[in-house]
């Protein structure tokens, strides 16, 4: 289907074997330029197209889509920022309210990393055009942490998974790498344009700027509806301590769950966690187990009779 709106976007709704109107899902993924299944074309993460699926066998509709400038929506998602990002989030809810296959008082945003950031400041938006409640929303590796503390932490976290070969390197040259990523931040912050050359490398610069400003908790603290929160314990991108924050920030009622030997891939990892074992990872499927929670709670939360 086709999202209206500037640019459009393009998606897919998937319904249950059911009769109408049914309750809904509205999928976000995660950063970069990501399409409706959650796949980059380096890395196929397959996160919204796997929970696509097992809603859909739990009786639940659900849309997911595709990111400016990727599969079939235009644009430049570079050019994007992360509040545009949200405003897409919105416009595509709108166009789900509108089939008639759903119900449009029980529709759920669910969203994975940077999509679980947009499912909250949908969420938390309150009044006007977008202020529509959601029946719950789900977040799946949701940071509390303001952006640029985040990505720092993760530089630590990250380093010392790095090859030897490369620790080895940033030894030899003296190199810290969270130094090192706080001088580019610090670069981009200093942009103005949408796009900029960093390290010879072109960045979305404005997404990042308004990343780095962005705190979490804020949005957070405006969630009246039930929330349920996943992150895995060997999360090496969002820090599982942050579930804490996340339930002492979330007003209303909050479910949050910590799983052992889970990373941000959505996927079990018995060894140490790793950016290296991210492409073994993702030869495997979503953890069914993550997958059939949260079909779980969803249903719980629209109301689908546990027999059905």
């Amino acid at each position: 289907m086709r999202v209206p709106g500037s640019p459009p976007l393009a998606g897919t709704l998937t319904l249950p074997d059911a009769p109408a109107p049914v309750p809904a899902v509205l999928l976000a993924a995660g950063s970069g330029p990501l399409d409706r299944d959650s796949n980059h074309r380096r890395l196929r993460f397959d996160v919204t197209r796997a929970l696509a699926h097992a809603l859909a066998e739990g009786g639940l509709a659900s849309l997911r889509y595709d990111k400016r400038g990727v599969g079939g929506s235009p644009g430049d998602w570079r050019a994007a920022g992360l509040y545009d990002n949200v405003d897409d989030l919105a416009r595509t809810r709108d166009a789900l309210l509108a089939r008639p296959e759903v119900d449009p008082g029980r529709i759920v945003l669910a969203g994975h990393s940077e999509g679980a950031v947009l499912a909250a400041a949908l969420a938390g938006r309150a009044g006007g055009r977008q202020g529509v409640p959601a029946a719950g929303v789900v977040l799946l590796a949701m940071s509390a942490t303001p952006g640029a503390d985040l990505l720092r932490w993760q530089a630590r976290q990250i380093a010392p998974t790095l090859p030897a070969p490369v620790r080895g390197l940033l030894r030899l040259l003296r190199t810290d790498l969270e130094a090192r990523v706080a001088a580019n931040h610090r670069r981009i912050l200093a942009t103005t344009s949408d796009v900029a050359r960093i390290g010879g490398v072109r960045v979305n610069a404005r997404w990042t700027r308004e990343f780095l400003r962005h705190d979490p908790r804020t949005d957070l603290a405006r969630l009246t509806v039930p929330v349920l929160a996943i992150t895995g314990g060997k999360d090496l991108q969002v820090p599982a301590d942050d579930l804490a924050v996340l339930a002492a920030t979330v007003p209303g009622p909050v479910e949050v769950r910590r799983v052992p030997d889970l990373t941000h891939t959505l996927r079990r990892q018995p060894r140490a966690a790793s950016l290296r074992h991210y492409r073994e990872e993702l030869r495997r499927p979503v953890d069914p187990e993550l997958c059939s929670s949260v079909v779980a709670w969803c249903r719980s939360v629209t109301g689908v009779p546990a027999s059905s």
